[in-house]
């Protein structure tokens, strides 16, 4: 659902349980819905889900993401922010959690990219760069081609590599 100011990132996801229906009425001031036949219940509400949902919208669209989030969230209604870029690597505890990382480049410099969403006791994952074009050419003729440093400096010489 929407929210303001109204930009490209400003919305919220709201899921409509049964047991939240009449305290969400309550929340955004729609008490004249408690008791309608055409709202009561789920099945009455899966017809008129597009204004089920602008219903909920209009009340969104005067707060913020994080205001209807809290004021949602108080009352047990399954939500959540949808987070733009800048929301995720301004996130503190993605930080802190190691799930946005800070990775050094040698050419780009410092940036931060999406760390290892996988957490296992004995056996950490290093989140690390790309390598560069060309970067391990070397170790791959070698280690894993047999071929000896005469071979690779031919290689490079006629421009293979």
């Amino acid at each position: 659902m929407r929210c303001k100011p109204g930009g490209p990132n400003d919305y919220i996801y709201v899921i409509i349980q049964p047991q939240v229906w009449q305290p969400l009425l309550q929340l955004i001031g729609r008490t004249d819905l408690i008791g309608n036949g055409d709202y009561d219940t789920p099945e009455a509400r899966l017809p008129r889900l597009t204004q089920v949902f602008a219903i909920v919208e209009e009340w969104t669209l005067r707060r913020t993401k994080w205001q209807a989030y809290e004021e949602l969230n108080a009352i047990g209604v399954p939500c959540g922010p949808i987070f733009d870029t800048k929301d995720l690597v301004d996130d503190e505890s993605l930080r802190a959690s190691g799930m946005i990382v800070e990775v050094d480049h040698p050419v780009r410099g410092p940036y931060l990219t999406v760390g290892s969403p996988l957490r296992l006791s004995d056996s950490a994952v290093e989140v690390g760069r790309a390598p560069l074009l060309g970067e391990h050419t070397t170790e791959v003729l070698e280690e894993l081609l047999g071929c000896d440093s005469e071979e690779v400096a031919r290689l490079r010489d006629i421009g293979a590599i």
